[in-house]
């Protein structure tokens, strides 16, 4: 056997050193991201399995403005008063959602939970063994009573699927998350900043409410709350839509 030089051993071992370090580093972020998020899910009373430490470092590290895709709309109509944007009217078109249902006791739990769930998809938990790509905003469908003075329990959470696999979506590994195709839909948005629990939903549904010229036209039990940043932030940015009757 030939002896290996000691410039060849040098690089061999300085390159398996960088690699360790590289892995070392990367494990330091897992766990810093992981019980960041498992402290903002003590917060909203849900527990972050370890098992999501790979997929927080995966969203998080794809996270920047330029990768997302937002979910495409043609602007109909922008409704203001005195400078300030009362709301918009929007046409989406049909398009392939994977969505989660979920009933926990609280909207904040629900929506961790569904958006973790997600998360795993998203991030290789797929047929395709393939990193998705974030789309925004992340939905969920929410129900009121008719009178619009109280939320029921169960909310879908849903992820629009990237342009690129509307046509064959990556079958999803957890059998609760479902691909669904929602028809081409009209809808009144109006933005509200912060969490997102039963209150706000309720307080920024009787505000649009309020606002549109004719309510009746859209379903008066069935909202959407559209979140543009993840669960984990503090000031989030949201929307809350109508959905004009079919």
């Amino acid at each position: 056997l030939a002896e290996e030089s000691p410039d060849s051993a040098y690089h061999s071992h300085g390159s398996s050193l960088e690699e360790e370090a590289a892995e070392r580093m990367d494990d330091e972020e897992q766990e810093r991201l992981l019980s960041y998020w498992q402290s903002v899910g003590r917060g909203h009373q849900v527990d972050v399995p370890r098992d999501m430490a790979e997929p927080i470092q995966q969203l998080t590290r794809n996270n920047n403005p330029q990768e997302r895709q937002s979910i495409p709309f043609t602007l109909i109509q922008r409704k203001e008063k005195l400078g300030d944007l009362l709301y918009e009217k929007r046409h989406y078109g049909k398009a392939k959602w994977a969505c989660i249902k979920m009933k926990e006791k609280q909207y904040e739990q629900s929506i961790c939970l569904g958006f973790m769930k997600l998360m795993r998809y998203i991030c290789e938990q797929n047929s395709s063994g393939l990193y998705l790509g974030i789309t925004v905003p992340i939905v969920t469908i929410v129900h009121t009573n008719e009178a619009q003075s109280a939320m029921t329990q169960a909310v879908t959470v849903a992820y629009y699927l990237p342009e690129v696999l509307q046509d064959q979506p990556p079958h999803p590994f957890d059998s609760d998350i479902i691909i669904e195709e929602w028809p081409a839909t009209i809808v009144y948005s109006r933005s509200f900043r912060g969490i997102t629990n039963e209150d706000s939903i309720m307080r920024e549904i009787n505000l649009l409410a309020a606002i549109l010229e004719s309510p009746e036209l859209c379903l008066r039990d069935t909202f959407i709350i559209a979140g543009y940043t993840n669960p984990a932030a503090a000031n989030r940015h949201n929307e809350i839509w109508f959905l004009q009757r079919p």
